[in-house]
């Protein structure tokens, strides 16, 4: 059985300007609902995971959903929201800083690791979530016997520490580069 875990492609929502805390909310919603682009090539090995497969599976959110698309429009997709993004935290107060979106999402992730969630799902919750993904994704395995999700770069990474737990074998560690492909294995006396 495979489980391969590939990052959505580049987002349309481009805007780098510096932004407040409170833009920056403004800014992941215009994320969310935001395409992806389509590009001239993809990675062979993404490709072709993408085209083994017997059932790909999506977030929920419209880049997971369109890259999956764009990798092989003729395969069954299922979107689930499970497989959404680990959010990311709201500050409070008023912070008079102005901080690229890509500083902010990095600011905020760290503070997301280090327990601070106001607005969001905690990090522990963000793990039993993942767990609860990873047991779902073995399912289709099961089933498909190859499964291709089609997700986010946090996300997908808890995704692979439990099924690493699970004594699914592969990457030890995920690229945070759009479209990359890790694969996890998982064989038995009768596979």
């Amino acid at each position: 059985m495979e489980i391969s875990l590939i990052r959505h492609g580049k987002s349309k929502q481009i805007e780098n300007n510096r932004l407040s805390s409170q833009e920056f909310q403004n800014w992941v919603k215009k994320y969310d609902e935001s395409g992806v682009f389509e590009e001239d090539s993809y990675p062979e090995a993404t490709l072709g995971k993408a085209e083994a497969a017997s059932l790909l599976v999506t977030s929920d959110l419209k880049r997971s959903i369109e890259s999956a698309s764009l990798l092989h429009q003729q395969k069954r997709v299922i979107s689930d929201s499970l497989f959404r993004e680990a959010e990311l935290p709201v500050l409070s107060g008023t912070w008079r800083i102005r901080l690229s979106p890509n500083c902010w999402a990095i600011f905020l992730r760290c503070l997301w690791y280090s327990g601070y969630a106001r607005q969001c799902e905690s990090l522990a919750n963000a793990r039993q979530r993942a767990e609860r993904a990873a047991i779902q994704l073995v399912k289709h395995a099961e089933e498909h016997h190859s499964v291709v999700l089609v997700g986010h770069g946090f996300f997908n990474r808890l995704i692979a520490v439990e099924l690493k737990k699970m004594g699914w074998k592969g990457n030890r560690k995920i690229s945070a580069k759009h479209w990359n492909c890790a694969t996890y294995s998982f064989y038995t006396k009768h596979s």
